[in-house]
C-alpha cells in the first residue's frame, strides 16, 4: 500500500487491509487534522480493501465529521463501489462525481428503495 498526497488530497494505492491499517490510519487522520475543507481520498490506484481497510476508511469519514472537515471519495473502483452498496454505506459516504453508487438490479425492489 502507499498513500501520497497532503492534507487536501490524498492517492491510496496497493492494497489496504489490515497488514497496513495502522499506517493508513495515522497517515488519514493526520491529513484530517492538519487541514480543513474536503480531504479528497483518491482511490483510482486502489487495487483491494479487506474489512479492516474499510474500517480504516470509515473511520476517517467519522473523524473528518467530527474534524468539521468532509471525507471525499474520487475513483472508487466498480467491485469496490458494489462492496459499499451491499454494505449500505454508499449511503452516508460523499463521492466526488457527486453521484451516488446505483443498488444492483438484482435486489429486490424492497431492498432498492430502502
Amino acid at each position: 500500500m502507499h498513500i501520497r498526497g497532503d492534507h487536501a488530497e490524498l492517492v491510496v494505492g496497493g492494497r489496504l487491509d489490515v497488514r497496513n491499517a495502522a499506517d493508513a490510519r495515522t497517515v488519514l487522520h493526520s491529513a484530517l487534522d492538519a487541514g480543513r475543507g474536503d480531504l479528497v481520498l483518491d482511490l483510482t490506484e486502489l487495487d483491494s480493501w479487506d474489512a479492516t481497510g474499510l474500517g480504516v476508511i470509515m473511520g476517517a469519514h467519522r473523524r473528518a465529521g467530527r474534524t468539521g472537515r468532509r471525507l471525499v471519495l474520487r475513483g472508487v473502483p466498480d467491485r469496490m463501489r458494489r462492496v459499499l452498496v451491499a454494505t449500505r454505506l454508499h449511503r452516508i459516504l460523499a463521492f466526488e462525481d457527486g453521484a451516488q453508487p446505483e443498488p444492483p438490479a438484482s435486489l429486490p425492489a424492497c431492498d432498492r428503495a430502502r
